[in-house]
């Protein structure tokens, strides 16, 4: 299991100035991102960029929600609630109670499937790791364990390992992202931010 800290997440700024993206990680097949997870600070009302041919599932992770609009689409984005919708909509953001940071994964349906989860009860589990693929753990409240080492809040962890353990103390909350590879796409790389 590798741990990337908060800490060593880079601020960058988007082109239109409404917010801060921090890359986390990206799955590469050759030169080609299957799939990347970002979390972005959202700072005022405006567009999405054009993912066409991805994928994306939001989640609010801190802050207040939004309302995402689009040709015959209307999402609530609130805090730990998952959304998922094509990349290549052209979607508008309403803010609904001020700033937000959210938790993006966005992958190619073609290449791999991605499934998140949100944990936030007190609880032990094993993860599932796909045979192809790969199981990432976001830190969102608390100290969740995984293996026995605690994630810290934005904390993102990577597990290749099956069966590793997650023990969730009170008030402790998680996110999971399980990405599953199509077989062709098994020599999918790993690639974390700061590496």
């Amino acid at each position: 299991m590798q741990v990337l800290a908060a800490k060593a997440l880079i601020d960058v700024p988007w082109k239109n100035g409404g917010g801060i993206t921090r890359n986390i990680a990206k799955g590469l097949l050759g030169t080609q991102a299957v799939w990347t997870v970002s979390r972005a600070d959202v700072a005022q009302n405006g567009p999405f960029s054009d993912f066409a041919g991805m994928r994306r599932i939001l989640t609010v992770v801190s802050g207040g929600g939004m309302k995402l609009t689009g040709p015959n689409l209307s999402l609530d984005a609130s805090l730990w609630r998952p959304v998922i919708f094509d990349g290549g909509i052209a979607i508008e953001s309403h803010l609904t109670a001020g700033p937000l940071t959210d938790l993006n994964l966005m992958f190619d349906p073609t290449l791999c499937e991605g499934v998140v989860t949100v944990h936030k009860e007190a609880s032990q589990h094993a993860i599932q790791t796909p045979e192809h693929g790969i199981v990432i753990l976001h830190g969102l409240a608390g100290a969740p364990k995984i293996d026995g080492t605690a994630l810290g809040v934005s904390d993102t962890a990577f597990v290749t390992a099956t069966n590793a353990v997650v023990d969730l103390a009170r008030g402790d909350a998680l996110f999971e992202i399980c990405l599953s590879y199509m077989d062709q796409s098994a020599a999918i790389k790993l690639a974390i931010a700061d590496r």
